[in-house]
């Protein structure tokens, strides 16, 4: 039987979607995690299929996997799916993405998770700033000139990518189905504004760099968030 852990904290609209999930699909068993250490060891439990970190705290957990897996390149993407938008947003961990080494492999990582589910990646590469905004500032500059050298990268391989600078309303209208960020700060402001205030919605956050399915969820979500995690870990049992 396919096993998720799910950590349980102080939110527990985790608890009602945990419930509704079980009542749709009796062929999956979950487990429920209350504390930071024990989601870790299901993490490295090969009794256990996929992880959720549900309402559970998040710095110390992506800590302790970076620690265990200090080899791998450990990033986040938020899989945001509904019936008008569909697209990975990264990085969204505000210490991640901080170079354009990091960006390119966040970049290479969404495409391949996007085409195990048989879908083209679109890539939209962001920025501080338009390519006109060149010059107002130092740390617009900078940002304008690794967005122009990520885009560099990405461009000698096959994948379909543009430089939007910073026109993130013109890569979501063109259906560009991955947004890279200009740093981690950057994308997870604009995680909590799509979904928290405008309830957008998302599956969680993809994580890649570990040999086990991890979806990392915010503890503000809501109860229709944490089943769309649920549920996405369940259905890619199919493609992992």
């Amino acid at each position: 039987m396919y096993t998720i852990a799910i950590g349980i904290g102080e939110n527990r609209d985790v608890l009602k979607a945990i419930s509704i999930f079980k009542t749709q699909h009796s062929d999956c068993n979950i487990k429920l995690i209350e504390k930071e250490e024990d989601l870790i060891k299901a993490i490295k439990d090969q009794d256990v299929d996929a992880v959720i970190r549900g309402s559970l705290p998040s710095s110390s957990i992506m800590r302790d996997i970076k620690e265990s897996y200090s080899s791998n390149l450990i990033t986040r993407a938020t899989y945001v799916n509904g019936e008008n938008q569909e697209f990975l947003l990264s990085p969204v961990g505000i210490d991640e993405g901080s170079t354009i080494e990091e960006k390119y492999e966040i970049a290479i990582n969404c495409a391949k998770f996007l085409e195990k589910l048989q879908k083209t990646p679109k890539i939209a590469i962001l920025a501080g700033g338009r390519k006109g905004d060149y010059g107002r500032s130092e740390e617009i500059n900078k940002s304008i000139d690794e967005s122009e050298k990520l885009f560099d990268l990405l461009s000698k391989t096959n994948l379909d990518v543009k430089n939007y600078y910073i026109l993130i309303e013109q890569a979501v209208k063109d259906k560009c189905n991955v947004i890279i960020a200009p740093d981690g700060i950057t994308g997870n402001i604009i995680f909590r504004t799509l979904i928290l205030i405008n309830k957008w919605p998302s599956n969680g956050a993809i994580t890649f760099g570990l040999d086990k399915i991890y979806i990392d969820t915010s503890r503000s979500q809501r109860v229709e968030g944490y089943l769309r995690s649920i549920k996405l870990a369940y259905n890619l049992n199919n493609i992992y």
